[in-house]
């Protein structure tokens, strides 16, 4: 006789059904179904009641989850510092490039214009983020012609707008183009000037 499975507890069942709806929201915006998200989790619609006290609870507690920094922050940790400078900040601006895309695909099927007013602790985990991103550069700082906190400006503010597909108009920018940019500028060195 095979052994039953352990039953979940109240937090693992809230988990796992916060893990199913966040790819359904992409999906589905505010319009997703309990019976879409039960199904999803291999569940009865009633168990997602037994563990939320609404739809609307469960939505608000997966994109919380999604817009969640954590991952992000041990993302960017995971840099590699040994890299040249060029391939260090190639390595963030594709990460925050992936974040960026996560965020403005889970807010245009929402609806939302902006992050929910409640969503916690958001200012402090891009505090965070920077200190972060300011540690991937410092190594290089006798290099640069501005701060390491300003190159993470200008590098954050670049990829949000070629990230996003409005500002971007659609021509979304590498991490190449982006970093070329930043490093490089845009004009080719005339003859006799210092490339």
């Amino acid at each position: 006789m095979t052994p039953r499975a352990r039953p979940m507890t109240p937090d693992d069942r809230r988990e796992a059904l916060v893990d199913v709806t966040i790819p359904l929201l992409h999906e589905h915006g505010r319009a997703v179904t309990t019976r879409q998200i039960a199904d999803a989790a291999c569940v009865a619609e009633g168990t997602i009641f037994r563990v939320f006290e609404s739809k609307e609870d469960l939505v608000t507690a997966a994109v919380e989850k999604a817009l969640d920094l954590e991952p992000f922050l041990a993302d960017l940790e995971a840099v590699d510092l040994d890299q040249p400078l060029r391939q260090r900040l190639t390595d963030v601006c594709a990460r925050l490039q992936e974040r960026f895309r996560g965020i403005f695909a889970l807010m245009t099927a929402m609806g939302m214009v902006g992050p929910p007013k409640a969503h916690r602790h958001m200012e402090e985990g891009r505090r965070r983020a920077e200190r972060v991103m300011v540690a991937v550069v410092e190594p290089d700082a006798d290099l640069l012609t501005c701060t390491p906190e300003q190159l993470v400006h200008m590098l954050r503010m670049l990829t949000f707008s070629g990230t996003h597909p409005h500002i971007s108009d659609g021509h979304l920018l590498t991490p190449e183009q982006i970093v070329g940019t930043l490093l490089d500028g845009v004009l080719k060195p005339r003859a006799g000037e210092d490339s």
